[in-house]
């Protein structure tokens, strides 16, 4: 029975690691799940939000200050309410390099199930001709 129980837990573990994804998306696929509602999260820095605007209805929530530096418990605290673990939650900076970071760590140490990660970041949606807005 114990060996079972083990086992068990075992399946139950590697099914959740395996259902975690850190999923790359295009401008394209960012429109089409903005309109399923799937919360936005900019995690750059305020200097770069005034630099650039921001994708509409995004939350600016900065990850790394302008030192690299972070607090990765008062973020989650702050993702908290936005997007629970098994919410989906779409990740943007400047380039696609933060969010691949953040993505990664969400779905591989924090639990996140579902994470989508603008791979070409702001600059890509900007260059396309996508409309921003002023920061809150």
């Amino acid at each position: 029975m114990k060996g079972l129980m083990l086992a068990l837990a075992g399946l139950m573990l590697t099914t959740g690691v395996a259902m975690a994804e850190l999923i790359n998306i295009d401008n394209d696929q960012l429109i089409q799940l903005r309109k399923q509602k799937i919360p936005l999260i900019d995690v750059r820095t305020s200097p770069e939000w005034q630099e650039t605007g921001v994708v509409e209805g995004s939350h600016q929530m900065t990850f790394f200050d302008s030192r690299g530096q972070y607090d990765a418990k008062a973020w989650l605290e702050a993702l908290g309410p936005v997007a629970g673990k098994d919410d989906p939650v779409i990740l943007i900076c400047r380039t696609g390099r933060r969010t691949g970071l953040i993505g990664n760590f969400l779905t591989q140490q924090v639990g996140y199930t579902r994470v989508y990660h603008v791979t070409q970041g702001i600059r890509g949606w900007i260059e396309k001709g996508n409309p921003v807005v002023s920061p809150q």
